[in-house]
């Protein structure tokens, strides 16, 4: 694989102007205008017979402005300005490709490399829009330098808001941004930001590559949030969708000249037989072009940081992980996708080529090895990828057994069990665990007492209680243990109630379940606000002692009796006591550093909705007595009972 892709690279250093001209073939690629106002088109549609450009500019001519056909397929269309020299094209016009095939067929397609496209309300096919503004946005902020410590919010901006319609990007500039800096992230990783005509995709059938969804704003707008964000110190990584796309024609890359292949693999391997999408030729030079330029173009015009890389288990295997049995073999036999393999290995290796501090995390559920090492020793070259065994774990907790009987060893191999040097993004739940078919730990946890029991001017039945210290808890030791990196769902900080569903023909195309109550963290005598300042001091306790950044931890206790798991990692001891009903008035912790410790966060304390029954002035000492594997150990007193058993 490692000399597939250096023969790869090694072509495309020699291609054209070398690499770097090669992956930024968006400068020339779509629609672009000229220091003298003219207009260049170029298009790749070998299958194509004829190729026209029609638009308000042409007052929607069919013929009037064809395309000249160049070698390898590319096609090339030249238009000089008007005679006041203004471009014949003008910014936000409409535009079409007329597609001739070799067939007879006339076809109206919108170019791939499309930067803007819209749709009003009474169509369902999107339109390409010209973008050129007189004055385009100038970012005023440098990009923030590669974190220590990788504390996300994924976010989805047309969710970003309390109103039941889709919120926009200047919403979540003014609104949203500050609550994350409160917060204490230091990275949002947004969604659904690639255009998608069916919004209830979640954006994962990608219409058009290049262009920012539109319905949340204007590609400026977007700009600007990035710009803001980067004033904040928080970086912003894109969620990028290479693995496959829209089954679309009219208003996506499928057919677009004529042909079932162009950008896919003809016939069945171009086909993705779950998602009901479009799966890329990874060989074809062509689709490295645009998938690669695409990455750059994120990259420069927008200035993201890096990428989120959606799918890549259906990237990686022919089998595209159906059925995927976890055995060895799978890794290294006939069921990888080499084409699909080196793409990755190319996308990783320039953009850290190219941009020193970016960031690549992918979303891989069957464990590939190397998946996270340098390219330079054959491996795929991400930065992270994602511990998505974690959150199926915690559901699987909540949905299957009883509070006395969880396993303290099962859930420490859990968090624990990942590739050494292989960096992992840790999270509790995400997006996926807030679907509708699913619920959110907060919901799994108090289900409809969340509608009527949240107040603080009422006590706290004991299903609340529960909940509450078992929210904060899971998510701690998530944080603390799990990985290199921490990853948190919008408004699930706070416990947000309820799941997420998106406006369909199933919910009456309904915005109710598409929205992100924030309001509720705003009223004071709701316990929301208690578990968003939990959230908002564990990431700000991170970011004093650094535990992401800082080697594994060393388990000393998990005891199954005692229900309790301690932990040190970054001079810092999290102990834990997940039995329901006992507490412990001395506990012997083994401990590495000798010394004084004391409380630096403490889930029970009264703010965080405990019962603040720890006296933040004790002082540990810890003694010259080896336990549990560790040269040193203290007696910790009050290890406090943290849930109620039902």
């Amino acid at each position: 694989i490692y000399r597939l892709f250096q023969k790869q690279l090694s072509l495309l250093e020699e291609a054209e102007a070398g690499f770097d001209q090669f992956t930024r073939s968006y400068r020339s690629f779509g629609a672009h205008r000229q220091p003298d106002n003219s207009l260049v088109f170029k298009e790749w549609a070998p299958a194509a017979e004829a190729l026209f450009l029609t638009g308000d500019f042409n007052g929607w001519d069919k013929f009037s402005h064809p395309y000249k056909k160049k070698e390898f397929g590319k096609w090339e269309l030249h238009i000089p300005p008007k005679e006041d020299k203004s471009p014949a094209v003008a910014h936000n016009s409409k535009l079409k490709v007329v597609v001739h095939t070799k067939e007879g067929e006339r076809l109206y397609r919108i170019s791939p490399w499309a930067t803007y496209v819209t749709k009003v309300n009474t169509s369902v096919v999107y339109d390409w829009v010209f973008w050129d503004p007189p004055q385009p946005y100038m970012h005023k902020h440098p990009r923030p330098r590669k974190p220590r410590s990788l504390r996300i919010y994924e976010s989805h901006v047309g969710i970003a808001s309390p109103e039941g319609k889709i919120a926009s990007y200047s919403n979540f500039t003014h609104n949203v941004l500050p609550r994350i800096k409160d917060l204490g992230y230091n990275c949002i990783q947004l969604m659904a930001i690639m255009e998608h005509a069916y919004y209830a995709s979640f954006g994962y059938q990608v219409t058009s590559f290049f262009a920012a969804s539109s319905r949340y704003g204007t590609p400026d707008e977007l700009k600007e949030l990035i710009d803001v964000a980067h004033s904040m110190g928080i970086i912003v990584l894109l969620d990028v969708v290479h693995s496959h796309a829209s089954k679309n024609t009219e208003d996506g890359l499928n057919q677009f000249d004529g042909s079932d292949s162009c950008f896919f693999h003809g016939g069945q391997r171009g086909e993705h037989p779950l998602w009901d999408s479009r799966l890329f030729n990874y060989s074809s030079w062509e689709v490295l072009r645009f998938l690669l330029s695409n990455l750059r173009w994120w990259m420069e015009e927008y200035r993201f940081d890096g990428f989120r890389f959606d799918g890549i288990t259906s990237m990686l295997y022919h089998h595209h992980g159906v059925g995927f049995s976890g055995d060895y073999s799978e890794y290294f036999g006939l069921q990888v996708d080499e084409d699909s393999l080196v793409y990755l290995m190319l996308a990783n290796h320039i953009l850290h080529t190219v941009y020193e501090d970016c960031i690549t995390i992918a979303e891989d559920v069957s464990g590939m090895p190397t998946l996270c090492r340098p390219v330079q020793e054959g491996g795929c070259g991400f930065d992270y990828r994602l511990a998505m065994a974690i959150p199926d774990k915690w559901i699987q907790i909540l949905k299957e057994f009883k509070d006395e009987d969880w396993d303290m060893g099962n859930i420490v191999h859990t968090l624990t069990n990942r590739r050494y040097g292989e960096n992992c993004i840790a999270y509790a739940e995400s997006h996926d665990q807030a679907l509708v078919g699913d619920k959110s730990l907060a919901f799994w946890l108090m289900d409809k007492e969340m509608y009527t029991n949240m107040s603080t001017l009422i006590p706290m039945n004991p299903i609340i209680d529960r909940g509450i210290q078992l929210h904060k808890m899971i998510r701690l030791l998530t944080h603390g243990l799990g990985g290199e990196g921490y990853l948190n769902f919008m408004g699930n900080e706070f416990g947000h109630p309820e799941w997420l569903d998106f406006p369909r023909v199933g919910n009456n195309e309904s915005y109710h379940y598409a929205r992100r109550q924030f309001n509720l963290v705003d009223m004071d005598h709701l316990r929301y606000c208690q578990l968003y300042a939990f959230d908002r001091d564990m990431n700000r306790t991170e970011d004093k002692y650094g535990w992401l950044a800082a080697p594994p931890a060393f388990v000393s206790t998990k005891h199954e009796g005692d229900k309790v798991i301690a932990f040190e990692r970054a001079n810092v001891i999290f102990i834990f006591n997940f039995h329901p009903t006992n507490s412990y008035s001395s506990y012997r912790v083994g401990v590495g550093p000798s010394g004084k410790y004391k409380i630096k966060l403490d889930s029970d304390e009264i703010q965080y909705g405990g019962h603040g029954r720890l006296d933040h002035n004790t002082e540990f000492f810890t003694e010259s007595v080896p336990f549990n594997d560790r040269s040193n150990s203290m007696q910790v007193q009050n290890i406090q009972i943290q849930k109620m058993r039902l």
